[in-house]
């Protein structure tokens, strides 16, 4: 049982559901990387998503992908990323915290190092497991049996346009949540959302047991009132990340993102406790 199996088996036994924010690992340092996941943790967490950073992501909007281009070009190495997530793990686990840490990674990344050493410094780091938005289902075997070897996630994609077969077998092949992606397109903030979202996330929540997190577009209380009861955690990336950038100075920045990530969190867990 993986770290992150075990923290939906805490949270489900608590009745709560799951807020995994995302930070892009380096933007704007990674000593701020390090504070943001802290108190990312401290606001109620209950696991995070470090983006590694990559010229060519395949599925993230203009915030994002900025945040990589400045990640990239103050030079931040995978080496860095794992020195510094290794980092938080040693602290959160000195102050008795649980927060399942999970790399958003290109295949890319995972190939040119080898997966069998990117899953072993990966979990040494801290890692719980890897979302690989760029690894279709069909080539995943060899690093699903190796991930399910050790204990470490590996996290699936499904979108609205995934037809019902193809989501199934998605659901098979994933290990510790199902990434449902909300919309069509890349990531980035959203006024709305897809109206038949609800209806399309409860049918695959009748077919299988594993956790369903539902993310792209979810930047405000509405989203999450409307999404929460049909999931089990919810994910956003690029509001926060547009905050640690747009902020004027860094303790302005962590003060926004504790802010909007305790509202968050509060709307979440009151609509499961109303559930």
């Amino acid at each position: 049982m993986s770290a992150i199996d075990e923290k939906f088996k805490q949270l489900r036994t608590d009745g709560k559901k799951a807020f995994l924010p995302f930070v892009t690992a380096g933007d704007p340092s990674l000593a701020l990387t390090a504070r943001v996941l802290d108190v990312l943790c401290q606001s109620g967490a209950a696991m995070a998503e470090v983006g590694i950073p990559y010229s060519d992501p395949i599925a993230d909007g203009p915030v994002i992908q900025a945040s990589y281009t400045r990640a990239l070009d103050a030079g931040v190495k995978l080496r860095d990323v794992f020195a510094t997530v290794s980092q938080v793990s040693r602290k959160l686990a000195m102050q008795k915290l649980t927060m399942p840490l999970v790399s958003m990674v290109s295949y890319s990344i995972i190939q040119r190092i080898g997966a069998e050493k990117y899953v072993r410094d990966a979990q040494q780091a801290g890692f719980a497991g890897a979302i690989v938005p760029d690894l279709l289902v069909e080539e995943a075997d060899a690093l699903r049996e190796l991930c399910r070897a050790r204990d470490f996630s590996l996290i699936h994609l499904v979108t609205p346009t995934t037809p019902p077969e193809r989501m199934l077998r998605i659901a098979e092949s994933s290990s510790g949540f199902i990434y449902f992606v909300s919309i069509t397109g890349i990531t980035g903030e959203r006024n709305e959302l897809p109206a038949n979202l609800l209806d399309k996330v409860a049918w695959l929540r009748e077919r299988t047991d594993l956790p369903i997190c539902i993310g792209f577009g979810i930047n405000r209380v509405e989203h999450v009132r409307l999404l929460a009861p049909v999931a089990d955690g919810l994910i956003v990336g690029s509001a926060i990340v547009r905050r640690l950038n747009e902020s004027p100075d860094q303790e302005t920045a962590l003060k926004d993102v504790e802010t909007f990530a305790r509202e968050l969190v509060a709307a979440l867990n009151a609509t499961a406790v109303n559930a």
